[in-house]
């Protein structure tokens, strides 16, 4: 198919925020299709524990690309256990390098409860300026209304919920099924 006769798929917002000791990944449900809602109760957040250390991973895009790339996170952290910094950086630069994976189409957030990164397939490993990140189709809605409460008593969990909220109210393809996975 031609891309311009598949209308393509459209979906999900997946948030981070680090605040007061606590990372929080939260992400929402929907699976869209074009118009077409295919599912509303996916879930777009895990917990990994290879050697034991719990890292939280959310991701946006191609669910089937999303996994692969879980996959071979939880594979380097299984090599270099506890340092997520170093696993994200050689996950990063396989998706890179390597011609099957440049190919895949999602990204993610990941966290081990104090580093917080966004990887992408174009070899980024961002580190959040202001302890929030966002991706996905309601990523910058969600990043904008968690950015307003971040100088608020609110606790990392609250703050990302209620920016989840907002993005379900104001993006069509982000609706109000949380996954909400916590460390610290």
């Amino acid at each position: 198919m031609s891309d311009d006769s598949f209308p393509g798929w459209h979906g999900t917002t997946i948030i981070g925020v680090r605040k007061g000791g606590q990372v929080v990944i939260a992400g929402d449900g929907q699976v869209s299709l074009g118009q077409t809602v295919i599912k509303g109760t996916a879930r777009k957040v895990r917990r990994l524990s290879p050697g034991g250390h719990d890292v939280l991973c959310g991701f946006a895009g191609s669910t089937a690309d999303a996994f692969t790339l879980l996959e071979r996170l939880e594979k380097k952290l299984e090599a270099a256990p506890g340092q997520l910094q170093r696993a994200s950086v050689e996950l990063a630069k396989d998706w890179r390098t390597d011609k099957y994976l440049q190919k895949l189409e999602a990204m993610l957030i990941v966290t081990d409860g104090q580093d917080l990164y966004v990887i992408t397939g174009a070899g980024d490993v961002l580190e959040p300026e202001h302890d929030v990140a966002a991706i996905g189709s309601g990523g910058n809605f969600a990043l904008a209304a968690a950015r307003a409460m971040m100088d608020t008593d609110k606790s990392a969990e609250e703050v990302a919920r209620s920016a989840m909220a907002i993005a379900a109210d104001i993006c069509v393809y982000t609706n109000g099924n949380l996954t909400v996975e916590t460390l610290g």
